[in-house]
């Protein structure tokens, strides 16, 4: 997976594109700044945009090459991230450390992902918020169509409304849905694509 992403990432174009995820930036703007994680955060799109808003970022991803680009684009905006290269699964936070969680396109392996999902919820404070927002089961047929649109081939590692709220169970749901949006991200989010959203306050 590292080297599938590395490869991805060493195109010289900011292959999903330097704006954030409209759904993420939309929830963000309504979120008071304070520290906030971005797992998967790849070429930096969305925890650069987030640390425009004055939120403290700590981004991490498997690619180094992902880091190089997000960091040069943190640069170029005049802001700062945290980047940490490495796999979630070994990387360790303090409990109750962010304000925010952004999961934004963080597709797991589908043995891994409930159980990082239940890792993230261990250091988000009582009170924090995710904003998630990745490709649910029905996009394999948009997939298809349209390989352009992106997205996981393997259904397990696709998501359902119905997972997201076994696995934040302790949550204040802001927002749950599954629906058709067009996404216009780079290279590899294009056209009519099914997505899954939750918006979450901890308990």
């Amino acid at each position: 997976m590292k080297e599938f992403w590395d490869n991805r990432y060493s195109h010289p174009a900011y292959v999903y594109g330097t704006g954030p995820n409209l759904f993420f930036a939309e929830w963000l703007n309504r979120q008071k700044p304070g520290s906030i994680l971005m797992p998967a955060d790849g070429e930096g799109r969305n925890g650069v945009y987030a640390a425009t808003q004055g939120w403290q970022v700590t981004s991490c991803d498997l690619s180094v090459a992902g880091s190089v680009k997000a960091l040069a684009l943190a640069e170029a905006n005049l802001v700062s991230l945290d980047y940490i290269v490495g796999d979630l699964e070994g990387l360790q936070f303090e409990p109750a450390t962010f304000n925010a969680i952004g999961l934004i396109y963080a597709h797991f392996p589908a043995d891994k992902k409930s159980m990082l999902h239940r890792k993230l919820n261990e250091c988000l404070k009582p009170g924090g918020i995710i904003i998630f927002e990745a490709f649910g089961k029905d996009h394999l047929h948009f997939n298809k169509l349209n390989t352009k649109a992106g997205g996981p081939k393997e259904l397990a590692m696709l998501f359902s409304a119905a997972e997201l709220r076994a696995d934040f169970p302790n949550y204040d749901i802001q927002l749950l849905e599954e629906k058709e949006v067009v996404l216009e991200e780079g290279q590899y989010h294009l056209g009519t694509s099914s997505v899954v959203r939750f918006v979450g306050r901890k308990q």
